[in-house]
This record gives structure tokens, C-alpha cells and sequence, in this order.
């Protein structure tokens, strides 16, 4: 039965406890020590790269995706934008002044046209999706009991700042753009989860009024009251219409005004988080995998689960009755390596033993949450379903589990994995589309203050000469061999550059936007075809790697080709790939074959060449 298995929700989510001073403290940030607040001041912030920099890098990015004449034209169009006492300087100028008064002017950049001002649906294409290993209900050991581990790369602090947003946060849709609160920070930090079953939503106090918090056996008897006192809905799923457009889903907000929506929206969005109690998915044998990353991106439909969640909650833990299991986190307050960071810490965590004895005190009875439903929004609920099951019907998503190789091999061979991927998947496009692709990576920016991801475009021209030369019978296997370790040097220094501060991405977008915001007329480089194409990409892929074999989900832009996220390990690789079938012609699946066909090619390349000493 269905409550059976939920019996052994709150042992789970006993593993998501952080200890009561951590929570109900105001003056404590959520999840980080005092420690490692104060090691966010003395992080730099991001600088604006030399304009001449940029530009140069910009046209290297633009050389192998474009045609002749298309790059001789924007070398033109380049060079007159960069001259000296040009239009380029003035905005140079400009952007550096405004860096000046912010912490992290990327940050700012990406928030203002993508994070908030996105209004595509937040389900596939925003929110970030994390599929975990199955759960067998059995295991009652295990809570978090120590704040998160400091992260630093190449012995130098990485900004924590992400981790301070991922409790009792929510995004709130506007009209024009979201915006989004974090509840922790706002007078008494919140006490409370909700969670939802059946489509419904309860309140649920996870902490007594001594501040401690509940333990695993008392949080067992809220998950069973729960279960068992729902066996039927007789409301109107709420939850679907956090899938909608943000335009659509805004309009709707504002119109629940009174004052039983008012507090049942304040309790959802003040909460911790959300914890979704799922009915089991139908499976596909061949298909069991691909299965979980459905249930946790977008709920199965409106028959299933989409419903029974809250999109724009930073963070929801969803819990099917089979065992299938994973988070669900809104971009705006956290990147996908912090998500799958946050991730493996509370899946390691869940093998500590409990050390705590219960409380005496009464427990407080879960609240069910109640809606005013008016006639119009009945009728927008129903659109959402609509949308929603459209949406998923258009959603193509594969996954290839591939081990035939890993880390540890190309290693020996003095390979980087991370850039080794980024070859095989221009290799793989290049040979179904016999042309090159214009692909990027998300690299992130945490040495700085406040840093995010960036974007790398990580086509270049040598590594478009080596997916030209891999299967041009003319070329020996030496000169491939040469061709593949160049565009992994490059790769690396690239990644290395971006790492440092030098986003030619995100310099180029906001020299335009000082355009706009300076009402100067919009220089020709931003008018012409190839700045268009540069922001025009067909891969979007980035390596989040999980210690624990979660799985992260790449979001989808319906508007541009495929998104790819893999995870990297010793002896294999997860790689996991969507797009919108609204592209007729994009097939993951073929992708996916052809991905594996590319790696195993480019291991028979490397036995080829002398192991590395």
C-alpha cells in the first residue's frame, strides 16, 4: 500500500535535518558557518576583461561556426567597434563603472536575462533537476549534523554564497519579471516544511517550541497522519500552475488575493523547503533510468505528478512510493554544481547514525492548506494541465551509461576528461550534420564574490580542424592524434581563462545592454548575422559530477538544440541529453549512439599514441 511505503518518509527526511540553531537563529546563514561568511569578504570581485581582449577572443569563437565571408565581414565590424575613441571604449567605460557599484556584475547580468527575466515555463527549461539513487526504505541511520565543507579550487576559496539561498527561499512570479525572497533572511526564520501528497499541500512544523527538532520516529507519524488522511482529493491541484508561463502563471498569482490564498501561498513560499510524496510512475523496462529523470523534472503529467509540486520553492525533495528519489531546485539561487554538491553531502549523510533521543513534547498535527478556487482560476488550472502534458510530450530526454572507459584511462593517456567529452560531442554532431556546431560550456566563476556559472564557447578552430580530419581517410592517424591533444590544450586554457574572469560571452551581451541602457544607437557588431549566431548554439554541455551517483538534468531551451549534462567517473561516464521536439530534427536517441560511437572511436585514436609516463 501506498501508506506503507511512505511510513519511511520521515526517516529520510530526517536526513535532511541541519540542527536547530542552524535554523531558527536569525543572524545564523542557512547551511554555512560564521567561518565561512567571513571568508566571503575577502573573495575579489569579477573584473570586466580588456575590451581589445574580448573582442579578439570573440572573433577566434566566431571563426569556426560562421562562413568566410560572414567572419571577414564581423572582423570589419570588430575592428571598428574596438578602435581607439570608438563606440566600444565609451561602452567599455561605462560597464566598468557600473562594476564598480556591484559585487559581481555577471551575476547581475545573467539575473536580469535569464534568471528573472526568462517567461518560459520554470519546468524543463529553468529549474534544476537531480535524480538520486533508489532508496529501499530500510535504512533509519543518518542526519546531518555539521555544517556544509568549505570548497575551494586549486587551494583558493570559492564563493559559498548559493548555499546561504537554498532554504526557505522562493521565487515569486511578477508580471514583467520575478523576483525571488529568501525567507531565512527576513526576521524569524521559518520552522516549517510542506509538504504535498496527492496534489494537496500541508504544513508541517519540524521543529518543537524548545527548538529542538523532531526525530525520525516523530517524523514518521507526520508523514503517516498525512498518507492516511488523504486518500481522495476533493481540491483543485494549485501546484500545476507553478508549471505554466511565468506571464500566465503571474497573472493568475495576482488574482488569488484573498485572504485564504494569502496564507496558504505565504506558507508554501516560507517554508524550508517542499517535500513531495509521489505515486509511482509506470515504467518501461528499457526505459527504467530515463524514468526517474521524468519523475523528478516534471512529475509524469497531470494525471500523474506534476501537480503535486511547487516549482518555484528552491528547493523540493521528491519521494516516489517505489523508492525513486531526487531534488528539484529553482537556477535563479543555485548553479548545478552547488545542487549536486548539496546533493552528495546529504546522500553521504544519510549513512551517520541518529544520536538523538525524542522529545516528550506533543507533536503539532500537520496543517492542510486551503484554496479559494475561483471560476477563472479553475479554467487556468486546466490550461496548465494542458501546457504541462504538451510540454512533456515535447520533451525528448536519453541517458547513456557508458562504460567502456573512464577517468582513470584517459588520464593515463594525459587526457582531460571534461575536454575529451567536449570533443566527442562535436565529433558526434559534426558527423550526423556534416557541419561544425557552435557549442558551449557552463564553467563556473566561485573564486570571485557572488560568482556563478559563465559560458565557454568551447567550438574553436582547432577543434573543429580535428572533427574535420577524424575520419578524412587522408590524414594519418599521427596527425588526429596531434590535432585531438591540441584542442584539449586549448580547451583547458580556455576554461582556465573563464575560470579567471574572461567571459567573452557575458563581456559581448553586456556592452550591448550599455547600448540600450545609454540610448545609444546600437553598434552595427550587435546587428550583424554572426552575433546572432554566436548566441545561436546547438549543444549546450556541461559536466556535473556527482560522488554519490546522482544524476543532474540539463535544462532545455526550446529555442535553441541540445542540452547535455554528464557526470565523469574512474571507469565510466553518465551522460545524460534532452531536447525539444518541437525540432523536428533532433533525436537524442541517435545523438546518444552517436556520442558513444565518437567515444569509442577516439579510444581506438589513442591506442594509437605511447601511454603518458
Amino acid at each position: 500500500m501506498i501508506q506503507d511505503s511512505y511510513l519511511s518518509i520521515g526517516i529520510f527526511f530526517q536526513h535532511y535535518q541541519v540542527r536547530s540553531y542552524q535554523l531558527v537563529k536569525p543572524v545564523r546563514v542557512i547551511l554555512i558557518s560564521d567561518r565561512y561568511l567571513n571568508q566571503q569578504k575577502g573573495l575579489p570581485r569579477v573584473p570586466v576583461p580588456p575590451l581589445r581582449k574580448t573582442c579578439e577572443g570573440y572573433l577566434s569563437a566566431l571563426e569556426p561556426i560562421i562562413e568566410e565571408d560572414e567572419w571577414k565581414r564581423a572582423k570589419q565590424l570588430v575592428e571598428a567597434f574596438m578602435k581607439r575613441g570608438g563606440v566600444g571604449e565609451e561602452l567599455q567605460r561605462s560597464l566598468e563603472r557600473k562594476a564598480c557599484n556591484t559585487d559581481n556584475w555577471t551575476t547581475d547580468l545573467w539575473g536580469k536575462l535569464e534568471y528573472f527575466g526568462n517567461r518560459s515555463p520554470v519546468v524543463i527549461n529553468a529549474n534544476v533537476p537531480i535524480a538520486c539513487p533508489r532508496l529501499d526504505f530500510r535504512d533509519k541511520q543518518g542526519q546531518i549534523s555539521e555544517t556544509l565543507p568549505a570548497e575551494n579550487l586549486g587551494g583558493k576559496p570559492l564563493c559559498m554564497e548559493q548555499y546561504s539561498q537554498l532554504l526557505s527561499t522562493c521565487r515569486i512570479p511578477g508580471l514583467e519579471r520575478d523576483s525571488v525572497v529568501f525567507h531565512a533572511k527576513i526576521g524569524n526564520p521559518p520552522k516549517h516544511i510542506t509538504v504535498a501528497y496527492n496534489s494537496q499541500f500541508f504544513v508541517v512544523e519540524v521543529y518543537h517550541n524548545d527548538g529542538t527538532p523532531l526525530t525520525v520516529d516523530q517524523l514518521c507519524v507526520q508523514m503517516e497522519s498525512i498518507c492516511t488522511s488523504t486518500s481522495e482529493t476533493n481540491t483543485e491541484p494549485v501546484g500545476i500552475l507553478t508549471t505554466l508561463d511565468r506571464d500566465s502563471w503571474s497573472k493568475a498569482y495576482l488574482s488569488m488575493k484573498d485572504q485564504t490564498n494569502k496564507e496558504s501561498l505565504s506558507a508554501i513560499e516560507r517554508s524550508i523547503f517542499t517535500l513531495c510524496l509521489d505515486r509511482a510512475i509506470p515504467r518501461e523496462s528499457d526505459k527504467y533510468v530515463t524514468c526517474d529523470f521524468h519523475l523528478i523534472t516534471h512529475g509524469g503529467g497531470s494525471q500523474w505528478n506534476s501537480a503535486n509540486r511547487w516549482f518555484d520553492k528552491s528547493l523540493q525533495i521528491i519521494v516516489a512510493e517505489d523508492g525513486s528519489w531526487g531534488l528539484n531546485l529553482i537556477h535563479i539561487v543555485a548553479d548545478g554544481t552547488v545542487s549536486m554538491a548539496l546533493t552528495d553531502y546529504l546522500v553521504a549523510s544519510m549513512k551517520k547514525p541518529e544520536m538523538r533521543q525524542a522529545s516528550i513534547l506533543p507533536l503539532p498535527m500537520p496543517q492542510k492548506l486551503h484554496f479559494h478556487v475561483t471560476p477563472d482560476i479553475k479554467e487556468i488550472i486546466e490550461q496548465a494541465k494542458r501546457s504541462m502534458d504538451r510540454n512533456i510530450q515535447n520533451f525528448d530526454l536519453s541517458v547513456l551509461v557508458f562504460d567502456h572507459f573512464g577517468k582513470n584511462y584517459l588520464k593515463a593517456h594525459n587526457m582531460s576528461p571534461d575536454a575529451f567529452i567536449q570533443m566527442a560531442i562535436q565529433l558526434a554532431y559534426y558527423r550526423m550534420n556534416k557541419q561544425v556546431c557552435a557549442s558551449y560550456e557552463a564553467v563556473s566563476q566561485r573564486m570571485f564574490r557572488r560568482g556563478r556559472v559563465s559560458l565557454l564557447l568551447s567550438t574553436t578552430s582547432v577543434s573543429a580542424a580535428f572533427v574535420k580530419a577524424f575520419d578524412d581517410p587522408q590524414k594519418q592517424n599521427t596527425e588526429k592524434i596531434d590535432l585531438l591533444e591540441k584542442a584539449i590544450k586549448t580547451h583547458k586554457e580556455n576554461i582556465k581563462a573563464v575560470i579567471g574572469g574572461h567571459d567573452i560571452v557575458a563581456h559581448i551581451i553586456a556592452l550591448r545592454l550599455q547600448a540600450v541602457e545609454n540610448k545609444l544607437p546600437m553598434p552595427d557588431i550587435f546587428r550583424d548575422i554572426s552575433y546572432k549566431k554566436i548566441l545561436n548554439y546547438q549543444f549546450a554541455a556541461s559536466q556535473v559530477t556527482s560522488n554519490t551517483g546522482s544524476v543532474g538534468v540539463h535544462q532545455v531551451d526550446e529555442n535553441s538544440g541540445y542540452s547535455l549534462c554528464y557526470s565523469v567517473h574512474n571507469s565510466h561516464f553518465i551522460i545524460e541529453m534532452a531536447t525539444s521536439n518541437t525540432h523536428k530534427r533532433l533525436n537524442t536517441r541517435h545523438l546518444i549512439q552517436n556520442m558513444k560511437d565518437a567515444l569509442l572511436d577516439m579510444r581506438a585514436l589513442l591506442e594509437q599514441a605511447p601511454r603518458a609516463t
